[in-house]
């Protein structure tokens, strides 16, 4: 190797001086030491000339590391005997391999194979002789060989690197020096870290650095030698391993420039892992005995490689390659290609030929490798022979540092196992010190592995086969620290390698660690360390989920999670204290470390659900339901554990096996839901199998079949033999046929016979009936013979079967202590004579099943109680040192089954799944939470240590927690209740018991609604009611005294006990009183402290932060706790109440959604508590109240919406419920200052305001009245004025408001005033109805046009017509005064419809007379508002006769009717008059319809009040008065009715005028003049000429029908007289003789208007006949007239018919005097009066004349009408 010159002279000089001090030492000088001494002389004088420059000095430099004789020198002192040579020659060695100055990489000449430094480092070790080996030397040996292994410049592997660690090992246990001991383990330390350290850099480089040249050209040539392998490689004898000498990779330091510039100088070789073909494991394991270690060769072997040999090509390449890298110099750079398999065994010889070649070409150092090449090559094929002798096949090594680290850790696994030696453990002992010191080794190794150990598969199994097996036997030692090594190499194999190791986890959990915490007779101190690993194991999240996850979710798995759970709860309770014999110091701590651990899987699970928690203390805006990530407060997981869900395992273990599955929590929950159905059906099973099995089959999880139950029964386990025996065995066919299928599944195939029957037996355990053994031994046999067929020795199946009974005898009489006399073999042997069909079976066969059975008895499986969580055994043990030999036993056993399951599962794969998703936790909890409540709550309640305290606290905290994530109220409602009772606050226990562990419950419980309130739900009344009693616990601990506080003494169930009632305060008790509340204030003095009530405070001004849902459950049980103490007999608490209306004014900002649903709940709270009966109590609701209302008015409100309206309406229900005048006049006020204050914000809270002053306006306290009366004229006069468009909304409820106050008949004055803001708020429509217009609310189905009605002008006119219905008569006039103002003075600006609604308003004023009431009330109101009503409604119909018309006039019509039908006779008598009215008011706008309608309805008058009964009238002696008074009405509506159509067609007075003017016209003897000028003086005012023929032919037979019945009635004497006799019409007889005279003269007017009517001259001829008649029976009627008073009646009827006569035309005269003029002779025979006289004179005259009966002169002179 070239190196600078000044580089050797120092290795030269070095060298010299370290031979001249050998040679200096007196011990050398002796003649054993003469081979030495020349040895050291001859190297120095080969020496001297290295130091005088000569031309041969590179060559010779370079041959310097490969000379054996100046090795020689130091080996020879490393083997004599002398301590001093020794030591010496030692530290030379040291030096030299520090420095750099050898690196023996040069090839042993003395052992082919092998390098110069493998011969050092086992000289090194030579020196090591044992015990009395030099304490120097052991130290020197130490100190050399640490630096062989840890030196830059060398390396050592395989067999030279074990070498070094057993001589390390060897010192440490052999050496008596305690310093040489600690050194020695150290070292051994820092090889294996040195040692596994480089394997790991070694792969993490191939990445990290970059591919030389040579390197690629190498890489290339891999690739060209796989293109040219041909399809069916030939075998080729296995690559050879690479030897001691050859160097694999480690740190190069001190190279020449040239050899820095290569990437060489780190450990690994950069060629690529997938190229490299299998490196031959040369195992050697390290058998630890007492004093050395030996090695053990051959217990691995390599995988055969199917090569060819490259072509040329490959060859010239390689060749070229090699030649160019060694003339740069680097020598060992070959040795990669070799070690790699870039050179192979078939260039052997062409190598060889190339050495040669290069010789003679002076390429010396390339000559020297390829020898080494050939010799390597050769050495090789010797060891390859050795190692394919080997029987087991490993897995390849990527790289020899792999190698050498997988052979270490072998070893090591191996001396851990050693057994220690029978009896007490002795601690100096070689076996315990190896077996502690090979574990602690262990434990670093595995606590510092890196990726390629934790992944690679030659290291996992070899966890699997070695290091786990170790363990099993390990971690039930009675050596404490043995076993607590085991259980942290158990930690970091869980840590590191769960995802390898899923099945011995299992072991290790199920057969030990909870086995031991299970067993009440292990120690404490095992206990002890195995709750401590626990704690640490339940402190990583990860590791907890994917526990439950692997494990209690797995249905071949054992319920790990949920058995370590249950476990901890017993030992956290303290169940197991006194079986152990523990005192009660060990007990404390040991519950401690139980909660520890329960608290520890509590926080796991909070920190892996994490990302589902919302902390309402992070949220920043109000009202958002979700916010981000919340971190967990004051519950701090491992910060190793923030990551976890971005990787697929926790810490190191981030590289799982094979692919992740899905960890969908369902398809987990499916399976566990599974597993519980399997484990309930075989408990069921062990109980009654027909139940097991039948449960199992309803569950879907077992077939019907009997081959699925036979099945079944094979491999399911955790059956109870017996029961299983019991099963097979029945008589039933269908238990037969499923033990058919169950032998038919064993095989029985070349087995023995008793082997067979072991076989069979193992599954169960035989029947102790007869016939059941019968049955299962006859379907054996025959399953023997039927798998057997081939065998001789059995005659028939009944030979299998009677021996087959016979064996199971025997072992019952050889293995049973009951059987004092054993069977012997020829007893045996007799007794199975002639069962081969009546032959023998041979004596030989027999003896050896008696000598088998004889040395094993058949092992039938024991019986065994199956329990999913296996109980401990509890036995009785009269000492220590009894319990500690059970123990012993115990452990031993536990050790052997422990170790055979490890052994049976280490080739056993089985994935193991890294849990990811969160919902894992509610399963994992929902399974916990009840032993994790009894652990806590036993804690809290047993022990008043803090630490166990705090401990349940926090675990509660967590519970509670996770119980809030995932909703699961019932647990969570549990831990709060538990966190509730034990804070004694609301418990029946005494507060006087008060302790500091209450204290921290209460801290916690404020804690949890602190942090989780976003979660509480119902919980939330836990909580709040200890709160409430906290508050009056700080009370009596601030030293009130319990009279002054409200509510002290309550009911039970709602007081805190334990303190003095106000009462026991006399003289006589006085001390007793202040000894007693001195101890209360210490026992909750520290409720009162400052933390404590900022943290309840906190809650209350933290409500804000809160989402939607949480604050309303918040409010919703603070009302309810509010409620309770209010309810108090005595002087209730308002403390709740207080921080109601402080979260109230918090939380007012939220968004109005969730704003409305929380005063939902609190404007309910108000309702109820502003009407409680203690005055003060409602005092403070209302101030509350008026103080929020006034804080929340300031926030304004938009168009259209109802937040005031519904924050305000408790005001509503206080002033409507509570009749207290004092809270009513409060109530008021509050009102009116709202209304004086922020009139201007006001928008739907108007509703509210009008309708507490609408329950104002009803009071009877005149204050009360007053003031709301007030508040509601400054309303109507003066806001309206100003804020008018913001109170539309209300305003309807404004005027109800004010007609509430007008109906208030005990103040007139206020009901007047109150009329006329209803007047003054007209104006306000008139005024605005824009505004009305432009309003839009809830009526969005209304027309903006009628907005202005209906918003507006119905209101008013509604309260008006209500005024007018409720009110006394002054009232109502004026209300009915102003309503119909109202409409004359704004019906201009009403729509058509709009008055058929006001119409109907209207008519409400005649409905409060259709009911049934007083009459005198009722004569009263139809007298006075209806009769003035009806005169308003025609005046506003006429008024506005062209809009109603249309729409009204049939309803104003039916109204008249109505009025007209009444039992009233001034009632009748105006709708009559209305109707006549209304008729000559409008007729002229009257068309044909309207005309018709109008007749109509006054034939319907007439017909319907026509006294018919007058004539059908019969004395029956009821109610006559009344029908009388009905008649009466009935004649007089019928006078009413003649008048009204005589004024409706003549217009009103005319015919009265006409009279007149006949009378007196008759008087002066002119009734001709008269009639002269009659035509033009009267004006035609009636609505005659407004109507058709058809319609006064309608009037007149109305006319004429009522003058008929008239006439009858007149005419009926006898009638008369009964009716008169009844008491009918006063003094006199009745008649109708008004009736029958104006029915008949309005008649004749009209006939005769009509006869004289030019328009109508075709309809002369009928109206001349119906004239004629009518007239004719008039006068035939008169004649016939007898009495005087009668016929003085029809005076002026006769004048008329006369007179109308006369003024005929000659032609129509004619015909009526022929017709009239015997009637008119007859007339001549009474006593008439003058004016008649004079008449009928002038008719006569008449006669005279027109028919020229008499002179015309006389004639002419008498009448000019002649």
């Amino acid at each position: 190797r070239p190196e600078s010159t000044g580089t050797t002279t120092t290795k030269g000089m070095f060298l010299s001086r370290a031979l001249e001090k050998i040679l200096s030492d007196k011990e050398v000088k002796r003649s054993q030491h003469n081979q030495l001494r020349k040895a050291c002389q001859v190297a120095l004088g080969e020496l001297r000339p290295w130091f005088s420059p000569g031309p041969n000095l590179s060559c010779s430099l370079s041959r310097f590391e490969t000379a054996d004789k100046y090795v020689l020198p130091f080996e020879l002192a490393c083997q004599s005997k002398s301590p001093r040579i020794v030591s010496t020659s030692l530290d030379c060695l040291q030096k030299l391999i520090a420095y750099g100055h050898i690196t023996g990489n040069a090839p042993d000449s003395g052992a082919p194979g092998k390098r110069l430094i493998d011969r050092l480092v086992e000289t090194i070790c030579n020196c090591f002789q044992g015990p009395q080996t030099d304490e120097g030397v052991q130290l020197q040996i130490i100190k050399a060989l640490l630096t062989a292994v840890t030196s830059p410049h060398i390396e050592i592997h395989e067999g030279t690197v074990l070498l070094t660690v057993r001589t390390c090992y060897n010192i440490y246990l052999a050496s008596r020096n305690l310093i040489n001991q600690t050194t020695a383990k150290a070292t051994l330390t820092q090889m294996l870290n040195v040692i596994f350290t480089r394997m790991e850099n070694q792969a993490v480089s191939i990445d990290a650095h970059c591919t030389p040249s040579w390197a690629l050209e190498a890489q290339e040539a891999e690739k060209e030698r796989q293109r040219l392998q041909p399809p069916n490689p030939v075998p080729a004898p296995p690559n050879p391993s690479p030897t001691p000498g050859q160097i694999s990779g480690s740190p190069w330091s001190g190279r020449s420039p040239s050899e820095q510039n290569c990437p060489l100088s780190s450990s690994p070789s950069p060629l690529d892992i997938n190229t490299m073909p299998p490196v031959t494991q040369d195992t050697t394991s390290i058998n630890g005995q007492t004093d050395n270690l030996k090695t053990e060769e051959g217990e691995a072997t390599q995988d055969s490689t199917e090569s060819s040999q490259p072509g040329n090509e490959h060859f010239n390449k390689l060749q070229f390659q090699i030649k160019l890298t060694f003339l740069h110099g680097e020598c060992t750079v070959f040795l990669r290609f070799f070690h790699h398999g870039l050179i192979y065994e078939g260039w052997v010889n062409r190598f060889w030929k190339l050495a040669c070649t290069e010789v003679l070409c002076r390429s010396t150092c390339f000559a020297e490798a390829v020898v080494f090449v050939v010799l390597g090559l050769l050495s090789a094929r010797s060891q390859d022979a050795e190692a394919m002798q080997g029987t087991q096949t490993a897995a390849r090594f990527s790289h020899i540092l792999q190698k050498d680290a997988f052979l270490v850790f072998r070893s090591l696994c191996k001396l851990s196992m050693k057994p220690l030696a029978d009896g007490p453990p002795d601690p100096k002992s070689h076996e315990l010190r190896s077996k502690v010191v090979s574990l602690q080794l262990l434990l670093s190794v595995l606590q510092g592995a890196g990726p390629v150990f934790r992944t690679h598969e030659m290291f996992v199994n070899a966890i699997k086969q070695y290091l786990c097996v170790a363990l099993s036997k390990n971690g039930v030692s009675s050596v404490p620290e043995v076993f607590e090594l085991s259980l942290a190499i158990f930690l970091t194999l869980l840590s590191h390698f769960k995802v390898h190791l899923k099945m011995q986890i299992e072991v290790f959990f199920r057969e030990i660690f909870l086995t031991i915490l299970e067993t009440s007779s292990s120690s404490f101190e095992h206990k002890w360390m195995v709750i401590q690993t626990l704690t640490r194991i339940c402190a990583d999240a990860q590791c907890v989920v994917d526990i439950y996850v692997n494990y209690d979710c797995d249905l071949n798995a054992a319920n790990i999670f949920e058995r370590l759970v249950n476990d901890l709860s017993k030992i956290a309770q303290g169940r197991s204290g006194q079986e152990l014999g523990m005192t009660l110091l060990q007990e404390l701590s040991l519950r401690k470390k139980g909660l520890e651990c329960l608290v520890s899987i509590l926080k796991c699970m909070v920190e892996w659900s994490r990302d589902l928690y919302v902390n309402p203390n992070l949220q920043t805006n109000l009202g958002q339901e979700h916010q981000a990530e919340g971190e967990v407060v004051e519950v701090k997981p491992p910060e190793h554990l923030s990551s976890r869900r971005d990787s697929v395992g926790s810490q190191d273990s981030a590289v799982s096996s094979g692919v992740q599955a899905s960890d969908h929590p369902v398809q987990y929950e499916v399976i566990k839901q599974q597993k519980e159905i399997i484990e309930h059906g075989i408990e069921l099973f062990n109980k009654k199998p027909k139940r097991g099995v039948q449960y199992l089959q309803e569950q879907g999880m077992l077939g019907n079949s009997p081959e699925d139950i036979a099945q079944f029964l094979h491999q399911e386990e955790r059956l109870d033999t017996t029961q299983v025996g019991e099963f097979l065995g029945e008589n039933a066919k269908f238990n037969k046929e499923v033990m058919y299928c169950y032998v038919d599944q064993l095989d029985f195939c070349g087995k023995d016979f008793v082997s067979a029957l072991r076989v069979f037996l193992e599954g169960f355990r035989l029947p102790g009936e007869a016939q059941k053994i019968d049955r299962l031994m006859e379907k054996f046999a025959a399953r023997y013979l039927e798998c057997n067929q081939g065998q001789t020795l059995f005659a028939s199946a009944d030979t299998a079967y009677v021996l087959a009974y016979s064996i199971i005898m025997l072992t019952t009489d050889l293995h049973s202590p009951q059987v004092k006399n054993k069977m012997t073999k020829e007893q045996y042997i007799k007794m199975n004579r002639g069962i081969n069909d009546s032959k023998d079976l041979p004596e030989e066969y027999l003896s050896s099943i008696y000598d088998e059975i004889a040395g094993k008895r058949i092992a039938m499986k024991e019986s065994k109680e199956y329990s999913i969580t296996p109980k401990s055994s509890k036995q009785s043990v009269a000492n220590e040192k009894q319990r500690r030999l059970l123990y012993n036993v115990e452990m031993e056993q536990m050790a052997k089954t422990a170790k055979a399951l490890m052994e049976a599962v280490s080739h056993a794969q089985a994935p193991f799944f890294s849990a990811t998703h969160l919902e894992h936790v509610r399963p994992m909890f929902k399974l916990a939470w009840t032993p994790l409540l009894a652990a806590f709550s036993v804690g809290l309640q047993d022990c008043d240590d803090p630490d166990v305290a705090s401990l349940c606290l926090e675990g509660i905290r967590c519970a509670i927690r996770i119980a809030c994530i995932f909703g699961m109220q019932l647990e969570r409602d549990a831990y709060i209740q538990a966190l509730a009772r034990f804070t004694l606050l609301t418990a029946s226990s005494s507060i006087t018991e008060m302790k500091q562990k209450n204290i921290d419950t209460i801290k916690t419980l404020i804690t949890v609604a602190h942090t989780d309130g976003n979660y509480l739900g119902n919980s939330w009344h836990e909580i709040l009611r200890c709160i409430s009693q906290l508050e009056l616990a700080q009370l009596i601990g601030t030293g009130v005294k319990t009279r002054y506080i409200s509510g002290v003494i309550r009911d039970q169930g709602s007081s805190v006990k334990g303190f003095p009632t106000g009462g026991e305060e006399h003289d006589g008790d006085g001390f007793l009183f202040v000894r007693q509340m001195a101890h209360i204030q210490e026992s909750v003095g520290e409720t009162s402290s400052q933390s404590v009530v900022v943290a309840v405070d906190r809650i209350f001004t933290g409500s804000t932060r809160l989402d939607g849902n949480a604050i309303v459950d918040f409010v919703r049980w603070l009302c309810a706790v509010s409620m309770d103490e209010l309810a108090s007999a005595h002087q209730p608490r308002m403390f709740s109440l207080q921080k109601i209306v402080e979260i109230s004014y918090y939380n007012m900002n939220r968004i109005r959604l969730q704003w409305s649903r929380i005063w939902q709940v609190i404007g309910d709270h108000f309702n109820k508590v502003g009407c409680n009966p203690n005055e003060d109590v409602a005092i403070f609701a209302v101030d509350s109240l008026r103080q929020l209302s006034m804080k929340f008015l300031e926030k304004g409100e938009l168009a259209n919406f109802r937040f005031q309206k519904d924050f305000l309406r408790p005001f509503e229900h206080i002033m409507k419920k509570n009749r207290s005048p004092t809270i009513r006049d409060m109530v008021i006020r509050c009102v009116a200052q709202m209304v004086n204050s922020q009139a201007a914000n006001i928008r739907s809270g108007w509703k509210n305001i009008f309708s507490v002053f609408h329950q104002a306006a009803s009071d009877h306290d005149e204050s009360i009245v007053e003031l709301a009366f007030q508040t509601t004229g400054h309303i109507v006069m003066n806001t309206f004025q100003q804020h008018f468009p913001a109170a539309i909304d209300s305003f309807q409820d404004a005027v109800k408001c004010l007609s509430e106050f007008v109906c208030n008949a005990a103040f007139p004055d206020t009901s007047m005033e109150a009329i006329r803001l209803i007047r003054h708020c007209a104006k306000y429509v008139s005024d605005r109805p824009q505004a009305l217009r432009e309003y839009t609310s809830d009526d969005m189905n209304v027309a903006p046009g009628d907005r202005v009605w209906v918003r507006g002008w119905f209101p008013i006119l509604f309260e008006l017509s209500c005024i007018i219905n409720r009110c006394k008569l002054d009232i109502r006039t004026r209300g009915l005064t102003v309503m119909f103002e109202i409409m004359k003075s704004y019906g201009h600006t009403f729509e058509k419809h709009w008055w058929h609604d006001l119409f109907r308003i209207v008519f409400r004023i005649f409905d409060n007379m259709k009911l049934p009431e007083q009459q005198t009330e009722k004569t009263e109101w139809m007298t006075t508002t209806c009769n003035h009503a009806l005169y308003a409604i025609c005046d506003v119909f006429s008024q506005f006769y062209e809009p109603l018309s249309e729409v009204l006039l049939a309803d104003v019509f039916a109204q008249l009717q109505w009025c007209v039908k009444q039992d009233n006779e001034q009632l009748a008598r105006s709708g009559t008059n209305c109707l006549e009215n209304l008729v000559i008011q409008n007729g002229e706008k009257f068309s044909a319809e309207v005309w018709d309608v109008t007749c109509a309805c006054m034939l319907e008058i007439f017909q319907s009040t026509s006294p018919h009964a007058l004539l059908t009238w019969r004395p029956a002696g009821q109610e006559e008065e009344r029908l009388f008074a009905g008649l009466l009405i009935k004649c007089v509506v019928q006078l009413e009715l003649i008048q009204t159509i005589d004024n409706i067609v003549f217009y009103p007075a005319t015919s009265k005028k006409e009279d007149a003017e006949n009378m007196a016209a008759a008087l002066r003897d002119a009734l001709e003049e008269a009639a002269e000028v009659e035509p033009q003086a009267r004006p035609e005012q009636g609505m005659y000429r407004h109507l058709s023929p058809q319609h006064l032919f309608k009037l007149l037979d109305c006319l004429l029908e009522s003058h008929t019945f008239a006439k009858d009635f007149n005419s009926n004497n006898e009638q008369r007289t009964a009716l008169w006799r009844a008491g009918f019409k006063g003094k006199s007889k009745p008649n109708l003789l008004k009736q029958e005279t104006s029915s008949l003269a309005c008649s004749l007017r009209i006939l005769f208007q009509m006869y004289s009517d030019r328009r109508l001259q075709e309809a002369w001829p009928d109206i001349q006949t119906r004239l004629l008649l009518v007239c004719s029976e008039a006068l035939a009627y008169f004649i016939s007239l007898t009495s005087e008073s009668h016929r003085e009646a029809w005076t002026s009827l006769l004048l008329l018919l006369l007179t109308r006569t006369l003024r005929l035309p000659d032609d129509k005269f004619k015909a009526h005097a022929s017709c009239y003029y015997p009637y008119l002779c007859e007339m001549m025979q009474f006593d008439l009066i003058p004016e008649l006289r004079a008449a009928l004179r002038r008719f006569f005259l008449r006669i005279g004349s027109v028919f020229r009966i008499a002179n015309s002169t006389v004639t002419q002179q008498s009448s000019p009408l002649c």
